[in-house]
């Protein structure tokens, strides 16, 4: 058994994915694109952002060549599968922003095609569904595809891999989900890109500055559940005047207000907490 930092922690998945050869192999297993790429970036933004919320993909790489665009987000939010549809589709508009001159009036179409990936370590204990993906393409009333579009997005969910999940996934999943109580059986893994990927999140290669993010990550992962779970509760109470569903969504508001003055008050930035909580800096601050 090999110790290893869990893959849960976004500062750890994206040290192992954000390798080139990490990448390139995982997007070619998931959604069978070799790309032509030299780096990944992690963290992309763009500025200035698209509508009204700013994103931050985690990782993020570009085929120049055959104008393909895959984005790989690493995720525990309630919200994931809204967020990153969002996601999705700011990475379609950020293509439209400055159309040929020629075409004003008719540029419509991305020159790139978006893939999006979403890994959700934390579970989804309403669906337990291995893999679900969003395809864009335009269908016939018998299910047809025509073949117009091409972007996706395809959700992974490593805890309810089974038997049907497909044989490409699979390795990838397990390890996902192997990583996440401290150590792997190395011998269960076979592909070289797992391998490298073993070694660069073992427990001797985490730098100190990785485990004090690993730290706060934990910390505010904890702080969010507990208030989250404080809020829930407040807001039943509140639903049984008000309504079941108004109380719900107030109770969650306002454990979402409380963890962030927690976090405010133990000296946490605030873009960091807007990031966690999805509330604004006016919300937070006031």
């Amino acid at each position: 058994m090999k110790r290893v930092a869990p893959l849960r922690y976004g500062v750890i998945f994206k040290k192992a994915f954000c390798d080139v050869d990490i990448f390139k192999r995982f997007v070619l297993d998931i959604v069978g694109i070799n790309l032509e790429i030299d780096n990944v970036e992690t963290e992309k933004e763009f500025k200035p952002p698209i509508g009204n919320v700013a994103v931050k993909f985690d990782l993020y790489a570009e085929d120049i060549k055959n104008r393909i665009i895959v984005e790989i987000q690493h995720d525990r939010n309630a919200d994931h599968y809204d967020r990153f549809l969002h996601y999705h589709c700011v990475a379609l508009l950020e293509q439209l922003k400055k159309p040929p001159k020629s075409a004003q009036y008719r540029y419509y179409s991305p020159n790139t095609t978006v893939y999006t990936i979403v890994v959700l370590t934390s579970g989804d204990e309403k669906n337990q569904c291995d893999v679900a993906v969003i395809d864009f393409d335009p269908k016939t009333l018998d299910g047809k595809g025509l073949n117009e579009i091409k972007h996706k997005i395809v959700y992974l969910c490593p805890r309810y891999m089974n038997e049907k999940t497909p044989e490409f996934y699979q390795e990838w999943l397990r390890v996902i989900e192997d990583s996440l109580d401290n150590q792997v059986d190395e011998s269960l893994y076979h592909l070289p890109e797992i391998e490298k990927l073993l070694l660069a999140i073992g427990e001797d290669n985490v730098t100190p500055e990785e485990m004090a993010r690993m730290i706060d990550e934990s910390y505010i992962a904890d702080a969010e559940k507990r208030g989250l779970k404080e809020g829930i509760e407040k807001g039943i109470e509140q639903g049984i005047e008000q309504g079941i569903e108004q109380g719900i969504e107030q109770g969650i508001e306002k454990g979402k207000l409380e963890t962030a003055k927690a976090m405010l008050a133990e000296g946490f930035d605030v873009k960091t907490i807007v990031k966690i909580t999805g509330l604004t800096e006016e919300m937070i601050l006031r």
